[in-house]
Formats: structure tokens, sequence, C-alpha cells
């Protein structure tokens, strides 16, 4: 332990679930490629996805490029030195920290995979939200699924 995790998470923009994520002791360049792998094996979203972040090196690297281009997914960067372009990040990253660590830290990086998968399942399944109607996260996802599905009919 004593040492930095770095943490890679991927939201859905509209119903605000994390929809994947990876954590590790080093920050590699595959840390969030390996993240949104995650999400869209999880998700198989169409063609379209707009995959949005910052212009941290991680982003801008080959590799994630490629993953992005190979899923038919768009890439958005927010502006240089902008936090109000990934203004719904910076806000989630704001509380969970808050939620998660309340001020402590992990003894090492296996009991943090494992508070963070946790955390994680809690935040998408009961943790409710104000800017959804008070609903937990899956709970507005699948409000927004049925009614969609009952749209298209």
């Amino acid at each position: 332990g004593g040492g930095w995790l770095y943490l890679a998470v991927w939201l859905d923009r509209c119903s605000r679930k994390i929809v994947g994520w990876d954590v590790r002791d080093t920050m590699p360049e595959d840390l969030v490629s390996e993240a949104l792998r995650r999400a869209l094996v999880v998700r198989r979203p169409p063609a379209g996805l707009v995959v949005h972040s910052d212009q941290g090196s991680q982003y801008t690297a080959t590799r994630f490029k490629a993953l992005v281009a190979k899923h038919g997914a768009q890439q958005s960067m927010s502006r240089r030195g902008n936090c109000y372009d990934n203004a719904h990040a910076e806000s989630f990253w704001s509380r969970f920290k808050a939620e998660l660590l309340d001020g402590g830290s992990f003894p090492g990086l296996t009991e943090a995979k494992l508070e963070i998968s946790h955390h994680i399942a809690y935040y998408n399944a009961k943790r409710r939200h104000s800017a959804l109607g008070y609903r937990s996260l899956n709970h507005f996802e699948t409000h927004l699924q049925t009614t969609s599905q009952l749209c298209s009919a």
C-alpha cells in the first residue's frame, strides 16, 4: 500500500451509469482502452457512439483511437483546459472520490479493486441521483428503455 492507484471510468452520458472501468497501480496507455473495451463488450452500442474525454495522452494514443474506430464510434475531446466541456465527468469524480474514499485510502490494489467494484455496483443500482428524479441509475435506464420501446411500437 501507500502508492497511487489509477482508475479509468466510462460513463453513459444519458443514464450516468458506470459502464466500464479498470484500476491499476500504474498509468499505462492502455488503462483507458481496457476500461472502454469492457464497456463496449457489455453495452454493444451501435455505430455512431460518441466517446468523449479530455485531451490526455491516453486518449490521443494510436491504440485508443484504433479501438474507438474499430467499434464505429466517434471520438470527441474537451477543449484544452476547459473543465465545463466534460462537466458530467468532473461532477462524477468529485462525488465518487468523496463517497468511496471519505478521506481514506486503500491498503493495496487488490483491496481497491474489491471496494471499487462494490461501490460501482452500489452507484449504478442503489444511489439516487437528483438530476434523474431521485431514481437509481439502473431504474432510470430501465425506464428509458421501456419508454423507448413503447414509443417505437
